[in-house]
């Protein structure tokens, strides 16, 4: 499949950027990795008439520890970036963990942090070929009115599937988005709608710029889990973070998040209240393991069923609980 023709803008600073953006409107598409709407306008998902690239900003690159024992991590470092660095992996291990998963090395090399916070969400209805789309009559998330999944409705359920989003959550990320009208910071956990189609509130002349972790959540260990068919390169089908401290051999602060089974990455309500002041061991992992699962609601996949990935999160979240405890 053939990229549509587009004429590529190159901003040196986040001024000339969203001013580009105010201009042009729902005519522009922002390039960062690429690794996600390259493939999407070869799908002619996006027909953009305008590609605003990135990767002339030094500024929206790179890892900068505060003063205050946080950190900032701008929004076009890359994932490998994230990955490999050492002062991320000893103060926010989770965080490097399901960078480390993300597809394969040469994406992960291209792919940025900012893009896989605002990754579209995918459905086996949606990131499909004009021609396929065409064959079964559009979707709500895509020039049509209905949904496949869920045959009647009027919400589109397509799966947010990046990996570091709920280890963000699980840190109490913080994100700071840049428009015309100057720059605003937000929770990440309000960054996301919980609908398939309109998933973030970020509008058409906004960029999200810098990623910011708070020194409260330094130095709690970290785990993520991820179901996928093919180990080396796939989205997610499930994944699990955990962030834990511990105290005195018991939980002082626990944080789960969950990603692919939902609209929205989500942290699992009750878990932190669960674990709070307790030694873990199988019985309470396993509960907690069950909380997780009951806000999980995976769609149907060619590869696995709703049903099966529903019971690995739930398994992913008890091993993950049990290995961060350890």
């Amino acid at each position: 499949m053939s990229l549509p023709q587009f004429k590529l803008l190159r901003p040196r600073t986040i001024e000339e950027t969203v001013g580009h953006l105010q201009e042009y409107g729902t005519d522009a598409r922002i390039l960062a990795g690429g690794t996600d709407l390259i493939p999407s306008m070869r799908q002619k998902l996006f027909e953009p008439e305008y590609v605003v690239m990135l990767n002339s900003m030094a500024s929206l690159r790179g890892i900068r520890p505060q003063a205050d024992g946080g950190v900032e991590i701008g929004a076009s470092t890359t994932l490998r970036t994230i990955e490999r660095s050492e002062f991320l992996r000893a103060h926010y291990p989770v965080l490097t963990e399901a960078a480390a998963t993300v597809a394969s090395p040469v994406l992960r090399n291209m792919g940025t942090i900012g893009g896989n916070i605002c990754l579209d969400t995918r459905c086996l209805w949606y990131n499909q070929s004009l021609t396929w789309r065409k064959g079964c009559g559009f979707c709500i998330k895509k020039d049509g009115d209905l949904c496949h999944v869920a045959p009647g409705g009027t919400k589109c359920w397509a799966a947010f599937s990046g990996d570091t989003p709920p280890a963000l959550l699980c840190l109490g990320a913080e994100i700071e988005i840049a428009s015309a009208s100057g720059l605003r910071r937000i929770s990440l956990s309000d960054f996301y709608t919980g609908e398939g189609d309109d998933f973030r509130k970020l509008q058409g002349n906004e960029i999200v710029t810098r990623i910011f972790l708070p020194a409260a959540t330094a130095g709690y260990k970290g785990v993520y889990r991820k179901l996928r068919v093919r180990g080396s390169i796939d989205y997610p089908l499930a994944g699990v973070a955990v962030a834990l401290k511990r105290s005195n051999g018991h939980v002082a602060d626990a944080r789960i998040g969950i990603t692919a089974v939902n609209p929205a990455p989500l942290l699992v309500k009750g878990a932190t209240e669960l674990l709070a002041g307790k030694a873990v061991d199988e019985s309470l992992a396993e509960a907690v393991g069950d909380l997780a699962a009951k806000i999980s609601k995976p769609l149907t996949t060619s590869a696995l069923t709703p049903e099966y990935r529903r019971e690995m999160i739930r398994v992913f979240t008890k091993r993950a609980v049990l290995a961060a405890f350890s």
